[in-house]
């Protein structure tokens, strides 16, 4: 099993940005990537952003590209997503993922518990 836990979220002015972590615990070898999703009140579930555990390979949602960056401390065994240019749309609960099969897309199978994000105009 592996635990997730996501920090990092809260309010923030439209143009601002936010850090979040995630740090993995438990059998983090079977770790291949890590992915952060987002859901905001009344819609889906949506990906954001994944790396591979190695931090070899880097994935992003459309919407995110070129103001999201993802990256990892391997060592630490904690992922992040900075977050900069942030739009009232980017509002959402922030989840962390994480599953022991490659690529990115597809269920993954350990998440944590979601950490608010809110981006006020």
């Amino acid at each position: 099993q592996v635990q997730l836990v996501e920090s990092g979220g809260g309010l923030v002015q439209a143009g601002g940005s936010l850090r979040l972590s995630c740090a993995a615990s438990g059998r983090t070898a079977n770790i291949y990537p890590m992915g952060w999703f987002r859901q905001a009140p009344g819609k889906e579930r949506e990906f954001v952003a994944a790396i591979t555990w190695s931090g070899g390979t880097i994935y992003y949602a459309d919407s995110v590209k070129g103001r999201f960056t993802i990256s990892g401390d391997f060592g630490k065994n904690t992922v992040y997503l900075q977050m900069n240019s942030l739009k009232p749309e980017d509002t959402a609960v922030y989840y962390c993922a994480a599953k022991p099969r490659l690529g990115y897309r597809g269920p993954y199978d350990y998440w944590g518990q979601g950490t608010q994000v809110t981006v006020s105009t």
